[in-house]
């Protein structure tokens, strides 16, 4: 039997194509290990999102080349690397790792990998042949409800990729022509995957994808400005999903992620709010609020459009927790640019914020872009937006105290509330004994930066301080 371990890197995207692969090895009858080193086969699944998750990906690639060379049994090991940073550098990266890699996949590649380590497991590569390279042209493989697929996250939770690729044309970003475009699933599709996660137990479900608003308009005939109000008669459209799954039975949040501001509309806000099993949570990825940097970003939204969304996204939906993300350092940014971005998150007071640095990506028109910024200007201004965030997150927090929520608890002490989604947000540390994997009331007893102190309501603070501190 031949044994596979896997190494996942980047986004909860990434994660999903993980699982993918893990579900078809296992349909093969291969089995997935944990250790690297007791594999016959690795696969590293890395992302290519910006340089520093690119040097990620290769430290890993070496770091399991290095190892298998230092274990003489172990020489025979093959290393597979697959995911983005392979669809888009398979190339490059087979004469620069051409005694490290031993094979290249893509996205398209996912469910084919069992056969592929049969091929490459069953014969010696010359040392004078490059790395085999299974990747063709651009992606276009989108999931379906019934594809093998072993989760790798807690039972508690999943993540349901409801679409594939991206249609936008930021500037900044690479993504669409790693992933192509923008493929939606059928509404049938992703109830169908939904309802069994949550006979399986599953307390929520992540729906992500490059563009989450999209979903289903790739499928209309004409596609209409995005700032018309969303036709649920259409039939296929995110305000029909989301209708459908919340009509499933059972006690579950649904977590919506990935937004794009431009395909936002009262009919969606309407949904929202009318669907109690939708958490009130919206991750809305904004970018910037300067309109020179919105123009030159090639975002399709202007400062004013954001800012009126934001306020009948509040308005429509009460207690709706906002979390977005900017960039700082784009080329020609200027002072003022970041002063209207600091008053407009001041002025907002975003639930949960991250900033990123300007990555200046090969291949994306915002690298040939003049006036390009100097790495410490924008460290300079990471930190400065960071710190002022900072400063608002301890106000909002201090306002969830002598509040009762409902919250689901991750692991022994720690729990997540609707406002946090897994892995990018705050926690709520708890008492030990509330059951993992369950939702529980509790009240906000005090706060620690971005996370919160709870207890069950009536439960002495003098048992939580124990508790807090048998972790």
């Amino acid at each position: 039997m031949i044994k596979v371990s896997l190494i996942s890197l980047g986004c909860a995207k990434n994660l999903v194509d993980s699982e993918i692969m893990v579900g078809h090895l296992h349909q093969a009858g291969m089995a997935v290990i944990p250790e690297a080193e007791k594999a016959d086969v690795v696969i590293v699944n890395t992302c290519s999102f910006i340089d520093s998750s690119k040097e990620e990906s290769i430290g890993h690639i070496l770091e399991v080349h290095q190892n298998r060379g230092m274990r003489k049994r172990r020489r025979e090991q093959k290393l597979i690397v697959a995911g983005c940073m392979a669809q888009r550098f398979s190339k490059d990266l087979s004469t620069s790792l051409h005694d490290e890699v031993d094979a290249f996949i893509g996205l398209d590649q996912l469910t084919k990998v069992a056969p592929i380590i049969e091929g490459i497991y069953a014969k010696d590569r010359p040392k004078d042949e490059a790395p085999a390279n299974f990747i063709e042209g651009k992606s276009t493989y989108i999931p379906d409800y019934d594809t093998p697929r072993f989760r790798l996250t807690p039972k508690h939770f999943a993540y349901i990729k409801i679409a594939e690729g991206c249609n936008h044309p930021c500037t900044f970003c690479i993504i669409p022509q790693i992933r192509g475009r923008h493929r939606s699933r059928t509404v049938a599709s992703v109830v169908a995957e939904a309802r069994q996660l949550v006979k399986e137990g599953v307390k929520e479900l992540n729906l992500i994808s490059q563009d989450t608003t999209f979903f289903g308009m790739d499928t209309w005939e004409q596609r209409p400005n995005p700032r018309t109000p969303v036709d649920s008669t259409r039939g296929t459209a995110l305000t029909t999903l989301l209708r459908e799954l919340n009509a499933i039975e059972g006690d579950f949040w649904i977590r919506l992620l990935y937004t794009h501001p431009a395909h936002w509309s009262d009919e969606l806000i309407r949904t929202i709010a009318e669907c109690p099993k939708v958490a009130r949570y919206i991750d809305i990825p904004l970018q910037h609020i300067s309109d020179a940097m919105l123009s030159r970003m090639q975002r399709e939204t202007s400062g004013d459009y954001i800012r009126d969304l934001l306020r009948r996204i509040r308005a429509g939906i009460p207690g709706i927790a906002l979390r977005t993300t900017f960039i700082v350092g784009f080329p020609g940014e200027t002072e003022a640019d970041v002063a209207e971005l600091c008053a407009f998150i001041r002025e907002t007071r975003f639930e949960r914020l991250g900033v990123f640095r300007y990555s200046q990506e090969e291949g994306t028109r915002g690298a040939k872009l003049p006036d390009q910024i100097p790495a410490k200007v924008k460290e300079a201004r990471w930190h400065q937006t960071m710190a002022l965030q900072r400063e608002i997150a301890a106000e909002v927090s201090r306002g969830y105290v002598g509040r009762t929520l409902n919250v689901l608890v991750e692991e022994p002490g720690v729990a997540r509330g609707e406002a946090d989604a897994p892995d990018i947000d705050g926690r709520v540390y708890v008492p030990r004994e509330l059951p993992v994997g369950r939702f529980a009331r509790v009240t906000i007893t005090g706060y620690q930066d971005y996370d919160l102190l709870a207890l069950p309501p009536g439960q002495r603070p003098a048992a939580f301080k124990v508790a807090r501190q048998a972790q």
